[in-house]
């Protein structure tokens, strides 16, 4: 048994040696690994060192161990940047709250921070270390790395308490005072930046440094010549970004010695905070090169300042006027005074400025705001001025020469008295004319009157009373028309000549209108005695002059006028000739009177009276006996019309005549068809009734009943009372008496509204109607008669309803009674009419292929006046413009150019503008603006969208500050033009964020 024991007891002891041999080497192994990893850590390789160190982490180590492996390991993810770095530290800090190394991983990894730059990250870390575990080399780079990141946050005041802390240090004594200094010298406390600076000048590593803040405190102190010599030592000793600032500081300290030759290299030079000068960088540059009368170059910098609403800003747009001045650049000084004068800081040159912008108004025009209230407005801000009398002076010229006659006006009335009447009587005279040119016949004659009631220039007076003729015309008032005209005294040899050369042309159409035939021709006659190179005018007056013989029955004398109308060969030849064969007839010379309707139907083949001249010359063959000739002729008539005037009438007359020839078949024929073509009709009934004398002298009254039952608008026991009603109906319109002539006549209508008069009861309800200017009420009347066949009332029924329409501005509802008038009118003025107003129907329901087709007629038309041909031809540019045909239109509005007069005038001017600009012209384009601004300046509109295009033009031409100021004047000035404003905020926008790019004083 001993022995056993003994024996198990020597297996235990060798069993329990084994075991802890192996311990022995495991451990032995851990600090193999550990001391590997701890290596590799400080060899810098700490990529291998943190895997090593998650391999020992792995084993089984004591806790002490296990702790400074994560520890290692957390540092290597800080030192290899790595995402997690952060919550290995924190995770580390939890973990092992005990751990002497914290207080080492917060300090460490504080200073990571700092030295990679991320000093936010760093300060994080500096608050949790625990400073009095520190030594005190570690506590000095603590505050140092403290302040520094103060500073970086741009948190002076903690960076100059930290700084302070290790001011007296050995390793960052020098760094704190030059930090101190520095944020002395940003407070613009140079006492306190000098006192840091000179203890670290003598080191080389500031030495360098300090020479540009020394030569910057200098400049700020006014030291400039100091600076000047310090700046110069130190551009060969400093990097771009100084030496682009020591440029600056010398060129402004030689600009403040007034030695402008040698400011100019080192301002050149200056390359901007970030790239970008500022007003006063621009300012500066530009005075030196003013100063050197180098306008040019003054100028390029100059108008480079935007936004500008201070005191350098006033200086620079009084010098940069001043330049311009000198290289004659007027209306671009003009700008530049008016944004010196619109600036208060220097009162002098703001006066200056003021007069200059007042004298070039005057000279140029001004689209902002009119000449005269602006020179009044200067005699207001400054009464006791030098130039006072000068402006005075200019205000009583500008009164005309501005052309902006209502602003001008409502000044004289404010200054009313007795010097101003002059004024006063010329400016209501151009006014007025201005008004007329643009159609505004109603003030344009009050303006006239206005005129005449000042009538101190007889001149004036004479061509009041001649233009307020013309307005009265025009608004049919002609008795006052013709008053007005016979106050013209023509013997005054410094009368205008070519207003007064046709006044009595004027009156002779005065009394034609008011069918005082024989006075008219007495005027007509004096015309034509008188009339000088104008044989349109010369024909027309031949032509009513026999119109006025021929009405007083003197056809002898109207055959005489309408001959020599002939012999000028000009217009409506084909008139005169029909007028010609009428006279003939009414002397009672058939023959001839067929004789010279022959001519006409050879010779105007196209004429407009051939339907009339065919009815005349068949009528005429019936009064020669000649029945064959004249069948034959009606029945031309009848093919080539067959909706015309006179077809119903014509069909009627071969009946007639086979009656009376006794050829009932034939006659009938011709009767049935005008009963069946033309129902209701006078003709209509008028067939009927010889029809049924056919009928009963064949004894066949059956037949006759039978036909009339197919006619469907005609009862045989009713007839009697439909025409005893209308004939009563008709007396009381005939005779004028209007209110019963209507109730008579819609009691007719409403009794038999298919009778037999119900053609010409509509007409005349119409008229009443229209006449009482209840237009509305008329429609429907006029309507009844433009849906029958073609009448004696048809085109006077398509006219009126046109022009209801027109007036109502319902231009869809309007087009088709347009259409219509313009094809079945008879009459040339109706046909015009028509073709006018189909025109502008078209332009505004925005059919402009249409309204081009119709507004090219009107200008090929030779009866149509100049006004309306303007209008075509700026219809014609509108639609262009709309349609994006900017060859047609740039052809059209120069032909409008030629001949339109007042708005349409300055919309022509506006648009060559707008093409020169299109085409690169923009020199040219403003010289058209700025025609627009001196000669139109009271057509608002146009004037502002010419600024918003002159801006244009200047900013393609680099001149920003004239774009710039000329935009904001538009948006300040034109309120009422949403849509030029909304323009030019959109290019003002544009321009001021590209000028952003290189000038740091825009605000955007």
């Amino acid at each position: 048994m001993n022995k056993i024991k003994l024996v198990l007891y020597c297996l235990f002891l060798i069993q329990s040696f084994l075991s802890f041999s192996q311990q022995t080497a495991v451990y032995s192994n851990q600090n193999n690994d550990y001391n590997t990893a701890v290596e590799l850590y400080n060899n810098r390789q700490y990529l291998a060192a943190q895997l090593k160190f998650e391999d020992v982490l792995k084993s089984n180590v004591t806790e002490n161990r296990r702790s400074d492996c994560f520890f290692y390991k957390a540092f290597c993810a800080i030192k290899l940047n790595q995402d997690n770095a952060d919550k290995l530290i924190e995770q580390f800090v939890i973990d092992y709250p005990t751990s002497v190394k914290q207080n080492e991983a917060f300090f460490e990894v504080a200073k990571y921070y700092f030295e990679n730059k991320n000093y936010q990250k760093a300060s994080e870390y500096f608050d949790k270390i625990d400073e009095s575990l520190l030594s005190n080399n570690e506590l000095e780079t603590i505050n140092f790395q403290k302040g520094y990141a103060f500073y970086a946050a741009n948190n002076k005041k903690e960076a100059t308490l930290y700084f302070n802390k290790v001011i007296n240090s050995p390793n960052f004594g020098a760094q704190a005072k030059y930090y101190l200094g520095y944020m002395a010298y940003e407070k613009d406390d140079y006492k306190e930046a000098n006192k840091q600076f000179k203890q670290v000048e003598n080191q080389q590593k500031y030495s360098d440094k300090l020479s540009y803040f020394q030569a910057d405190m200098n400049f700020k102190l006014g030291n400039f010549k100091k600076a000047i010599d310090l700046g110069l030592a130190a551009l060969p000793k400093s990097n771009p970004i100084e030496q682009s600032e020591l440029n600056k500081i010398i060129g402004e300290s030689y600009f403040n010695l007034n030695e402008y030759a040698a400011a100019l290299p080192f301002l050149e030079k200056y390359k901007g905070k970030n790239g970008k000068w500022n007003n006063t960088d621009f300012y500066q540059l530009g005075y030196v090169f003013y100063k050197q009368n180098d306008f040019v170059n003054a100028v390029l910098q100059f108008n480079k300042i935007i936004d500008g609403k201070d005191f350098v800003a006033q200086n620079a747009f009084y010098h940069l006027a001043a330049s311009y001045l000198n290289l004659d650049k007027k209306q671009e000084a003009l700008n530049a005074f008016k944004n010196a004068a619109e600036t208060d800081f220097d009162k002098k040159i703001q006066e200056d400025a003021y007069f200059n912008y007042a004298k070039l108004s005057y000279e140029l025009g001004n689209s902002y705001q009119s000449t005269p209230e602006l020179l009044n407005a200067y005699l207001t801000k400054y009464p006791n001025s030098k130039n006072t009398k000068e402006i005075e002076n200019l205000l009583i010229n500008s009164y005309i020469t501005s052309k902006n006659y209502k602003e001008a006006l409502v000044l004289l009335d404010f200054n009313n008295n007795a010097e101003n009447n002059i004024i006063n009587q010329k400016v209501s005279f151009y006014y007025g004319l201005q008004l007329f040119n643009d159609a505004d016949y109603v003030n344009a004659n009050k303006l006239f009157f206005k005129s005449l009631q000042n009538s101190k220039d007889k001149n004036f007076a004479n061509r009041a009373n001649f233009w307020k003729g013309e307005t009265e015309y025009i608004l049919t008032n002609y008795d006052n028309a013709a008053a007005s005209y016979k106050k013209v005294d023509q013997s005054d040899e410094r009368l205008v000549n070519k207003e007064y050369q046709n006044i009595n042309y004027n009156l002779a159409y005065c009394y034609f209108k008011l069918k005082q035939y024989n006075v008219a021709a007495t005027y007509f006659q004096q015309y034509i005695a008188n009339a000088v190179n104008d044989k349109i005018r010369l024909n027309d007056a031949y032509l009513r002059l026999g119109d006025c013989h021929f009405v007083d029955s003197k056809y002898a004398l109207g055959l005489e006028s309408y001959n020599k109308a002939l012999q000028l060969n000009v217009n409506d030849g084909d008139y005169a000739q029909f007028q010609k064969a009428i006279s003939y007839g009414f002397i009672g010379n058939n023959d001839k009177k067929i004789q010279e309707l022959n001519i006409l139907l050879k010779k105007y083949k196209a004429s407009q009276y051939r339907d009339d001249a065919l009815f005349e010359l068949a009528t005429a063959y019936v009064l020669a006996n000649k029945t064959d000739m004249a069948l034959q002729t009606f029945e031309i008539l009848v093919t080539e019309f067959k909706n015309g005037l006179f077809t119903a009438k014509s069909i009627l007359k071969q009946g007639l005549l086979y009656y009376n020839s006794q050829n009932d078949n034939l006659a009938l024929l011709k009767f049935k068809k005008v009963a069946a073509d033309y129902p209701k009709s006078a003709e209509a009934f008028e067939a009927i009734a010889t029809a049924k004398l056919i009928y009963i002298n064949n004894a066949n009254v059956d037949a006759y009943a039978e036909w009339i039952k197919t006619l469907g608008y005609i009862e045989l026991s009713n007839a009697e009372l439909d025409n005893d009603t209308f004939e009563s109906a008709e007396k009381q319109y005939l005779q004028k008496n209007t209110k019963q002539a209507q109730v008579a006549l819609n009691n007719y209508i409403a009794k038999f509204p298919g009778g037999l008069h119900a053609l010409n009861a509509n007409f005349y309800v119409a008229q009443i109607y229209y006449n009482d200017g209840n237009f509305d009420n008329s429609i429907a009347n006029y309507k009844f008669v433009a849906s029958q066949p073609t009448n004696e009332f048809t085109e006077q029924a398509l006219a009126k309803l046109s022009e209801i329409y027109l007036n109502k501005s319902d231009f869809v509802t309007a087009v088709p009674f347009l259409q219509r008038l313009e094809t079945e009118a008879n009459s040339t003025q109706n046909k015009n009419f028509a073709t006018v107003n189909l025109m502008r129907s078209f332009y505004n329901i925005n059919q402009y292929d249409q309204a081009v087709q119709y507004a090219e007629l009107v200008s090929e038309n030779d009866k149509i006046d100049s006004k309306l041909k303007s209008d075509a031809q700026i219809i014609i540019a509108r639609s262009a413009i709309k349609t994006n045909d900017f060859a047609k239109a740039k052809a059209a509005y120069i032909i409008v150019s030629k001949i339109a007069k007042g708005e349409l005038a300055s919309e022509a001017l506006f648009y060559d503008a707008y093409f020169k600009n299109k085409e690169n012209k923009y020199l040219d384009s403003n010289k058209a603006v700025q025609k627009l601004a001196k000669e139109y300046s009271s057509y608002k509109y146009y004037g502002a969208r010419g600024l918003v295009l002159m801006a244009n033009n200047y900013y393609q031409l680099k001149d920003a500050f004239q774009a710039t100021s000329i935009l904001e004047s538009v948006i300040e000035n034109f309120t009422n033009y949403a849509d030029v404003v909304a323009q030019a905020k959109i290019d003002l926008e544009l321009i001021k964020t590209e000028q952003a790019k290189t000038n740091s004083s825009i605000n955007k």
